[in-house]
């Protein structure tokens, strides 16, 4: 990167995150309102209205591509003068104990073909992702894998994120949520269920899309079949559509709080909610952060009272015990 850009803090140094039992994810890929170059959609509101229930912001979207020294952030460089206030107001919420990744590839085609050729191909593709990921400290990548790749490239690349990082280094993936379940809709081109089994000692979270048709977040049904077919629940994020405007799924809030309560009770270790994305989200499009808090809240409190029934909480582990398949 040809601008020097202000580090973010060592993840070594940053505090404990303030929501640590179940993770609230928000995708941030409006960075300025309108596309403008100085209108800026700041961060800070997460951590400077208390509580501090964010518990992972990934900076979005990442492409790998072939001009612009090999990296984009959306159409732009992330030395780009309008991502300055990004990295600053990212380095504050890592000290604040807020998790900051980016997230590669998603709607755009491309960064992941790159990255699953030959061993010459993708030392080229991933030298500038390596470069960025240490030029901002990002503590780690959400792959969001919506084309065509092979089992063995995306082993490849994650295999090399951790030697190059260290095991501290988060890798999720964000699988439409149907590619969690046996023979289920799936952009990825690998197989999840093979993925998990070869490397899921590497992976921390799956952030499932239940949203465009690919899973229903308005019951636990979906998510329950994922977990019946072998995926641990703590590794599995519900991915929400955080207003009706960010695409087709949406789920009002008032309706959302009984699927969380059913999810948590049923899944003590629920793995947490994801939101795309941050700079419209409801209840107001005003005060976004206020999604992070009211879904921090509400699993919070359904947590609360999963803990009061614990009988109840063991009875409901072991039927699904029988269910599972076994990685």
């Amino acid at each position: 990167m040809a601008r020097l850009m202000p580090l973010l803090v060592p993840t070594a140094c940053a505090a404990p995150a303030a929501v640590d039992d179940h993770r609230v994810v928000i995708y941030y890929q409006t960075t300025n309102f309108n596309n403008s170059a100085t209108s800026h959609v700041s961060l800070l509101p997460l951590i400077n209205n208390a509580p501090v229930s964010v518990t992972h912001v990934l900076i979005a979207a990442v492409h790998v591509i072939d001009d612009d020294g090999g990296i984009h952030l959306n159409d732009y460089p992330p030395d780009n003068a309008r991502f300055d206030q990004v990295w600053s107001d990212a380095a504050q919420l890592q000290a604040k104990g807020v998790t900051v990744m980016a997230m590669v590839g998603g709607a755009a085609a491309g960064s992941f073909k790159r990255l699953d050729g030959d061993d010459a191909s993708f030392e080229k593709y991933y030298g500038p992702l390596h470069d960025m990921i240490g030029t901002y400290n990002l503590q780690g990548l959400d792959l969001d894998v919506e084309e065509s790749m092979s089992l063995n490239g995306v082993i490849r690349l994650i295999d090399r994120l951790k030697k190059d990082f260290g095991d501290g280094f988060i890798i999720s993936l964000a699988p439409v949520a149907s590619a969690l379940t046996e023979g289920g809709g799936n952009l990825s081109g690998f197989n999840y269920f093979d993925l998990e089994k070869q490397r899921g000692s590497s992976i921390a979270f799956y952030n499932g899309q239940f949203y465009y048709g690919w899973g229903d977040a308005s019951s636990a049904s979906d998510y329950e079949s994922i977990i019946d077919d072998g995926f641990p629940a703590n590794k599995v994020v519900m991915g929400l559509v955080t207003n009706p405007a960010n695409g087709g799924g949406y789920v009002d809030l008032n309706s959302q709080a009984p699927v969380l309560q059913e999810l948590t009770s049923e899944n003590p270790n629920f793995g947490g909610v994801a939101g795309w994305e941050y700079f419209n989200s409801l209840p107001d499009s005003n005060s976004p952060w206020e999604w992070a808090q009211w879904m921090a809240e509400h699993v919070r409190s359904a947590a609360a009272t999963t803990e009061t029934s614990t009988s109840l909480g063991i009875i409901l582990s072991h039927e699904k015990i029988g269910k599972k398949r076994v990685f």
